[in-house]
């Protein structure tokens, strides 16, 4: 078996998508799968994906699905996956599915699907339809915006929840101000800001990616804004993942951690590969058909991959923010393709304005949670336990939060 944890991260119909945004990096990964025309995942593929992963023991099987447009797939496909989980999961496991989409393709049978089975839907927004639509644009280069709204509206009339994802591009990073209240005032209050860095073959930034002093001033506002009257109401993913590493000493983001051997990518065709950012050939390390995840996590390109997260560039070992940032992503040092990983990270100025900006203010706000938890540990103390906690229930240190935004975080 696995010696260690691991997620999918799964891309059903490979890079196949209703949108043409001009930032995206997974496109033209179509041409990895030129044999085809259309790339849908089949059953058979599909079953034996979750028989093999249900198999293996983890605290909670999660499955990432993601695309291109994974919503292609129709709600049936999203039906049989949550059967093959029944009937391959032991009894009392943990499963949670997570779905990415660009939201254009929401309608009532699929939201159906995703309620009834709880899955967290992360949907793409860049913010108000006249910044979100300067990239997000259809196959005939249309606007996307209202299409995405229409799609949200879809989400809530089930009760499904839902995450906004915004990439943080050439469009919207000198807004940021009016994308949060956008956000808020539109009552999305669970936020995941995601940096645009794209290279090109000679590992120059494209000119839709931003700089790092563009990205320091964007989070630094996003944090003022946040931290002035929003810690309690909303949700910001990197912001959680600071609490959570300084409450409870949990790196639970990959690019705070030591190692990338934290997941699996399963293309289509059940290819794998390490990574999102690093689905390329000389990566390919095996097939969920004939390979076993024991040996996958064994492999010596997997293994070797995961451990470039720790060549970082000399000047790191100085860096007073080094164990908070571990070098930053690998992508973000520009080392797709074989490229050095002792690159400094494309964002690194950015990254020490914003920790520098920020730091002392999160510690005052970790002392605040512990002492809150504290108190409801007193005031509440929980009963002993009646079974495992879903991600959904009210947590059991009487906190009034969720168990997944809460002491499940982690």
């Amino acid at each position: 078996m696995p010696t260690r944890p691991f997620s999918l991260l799964i891309k059903p119909a490979s890079a196949d998508c209703n949108l043409r945004c001009k930032y995206c990096f997974y496109l033209d990964h179509c041409s990895l799968y030129p044999e085809a025309a259309k790339h849908r995942m089949t059953d058979e593929v599909l079953e034996q994906m979750v028989r093999t992963y249900m198999q293996t023991e983890q605290p909670q099987y999660s499955f990432g699905w993601q695309g291109g447009e994974p919503t292609l797939m129709g709600a049936d496909f999203f039906r049989r996956a949550v059967q093959f989980q029944q009937k391959y999961g032991a009894s009392g496991a943990m499963v949670g599915n997570g779905l990415q989409t660009n939201g254009t393709l929401i309608n009532d049978d699929l939201a159906k699907v995703l309620s009834k089975y709880s899955f967290l839907v992360g949907v793409s927004v860049d913010g108000p339809a006249e910044i979100h639509d300067h990239y997000r644009k259809t196959m005939s280069g249309g606007e996307s915006h209202a299409a995405v709204m229409r799609g949200i509206r879809t989400l809530r009339e089930h009760e499904v929840e839902f995450n906004i994802l915004c990439l943080v591009s050439k469009s919207n990073v000198a807004k940021p101000a009016d994308i949060y209240h956008y956000f808020c005032d539109n009552r999305f209050l669970f936020h995941q800001y995601i940096s645009c860095v794209e290279p090109d073959e000679n590992r120059n930034v494209l000119p839709f990616s931003i700089e790092p002093e563009e990205w320091g001033n964007f989070l630094c506002t996003i944090f003022d804004l946040w931290y002035e009257n929003d810690t309690r109401r909303v949700s910001i993913r990197l912001f959680d993942s600071i609490l959570t590493l300084m409450v409870e000493g949990a790196r639970n983001i990959c690019h705070f951690g030591t190692n990338c051997c934290q997941y699996f990518v399963v293309e289509h065709n059940g290819d794998i590969y390490p990574c999102d950012f690093f689905v390329e050939k000389r990566l390919h390390l095996g097939n969920v058909m004939h390979d076993s995840w024991t040996k996958l996590q064994q492999s010596p390109m997997y293994l070797d991959f995961g451990s470039k997260k720790q060549q970082w560039n000399s000047a790191c070992n100085d860096c007073e923010f080094l164990a908070v940032c571990m070098g930053d992503c690998l992508k973000h040092r520009l080392c797709a393709g074989g490229g050095d990983p002792r690159r400094l990270s494309h964002l690194c100025a950015g990254l020490k304005q914003f920790y520098r900006h920020t730091l002392p203010r999160f510690e005052t706000l970790a002392r605040e949670l512990i002492q809150e938890r504290q108190r409801a540990m007193m005031a509440h103390p929980p009963a002993m336990a009646p079974g495992p906690v879903g991600r959904n229930d009210p947590c059991p240190c009487g906190s009034g939060r969720k168990y997944k935004k809460c002491c499940g975080r982690t």
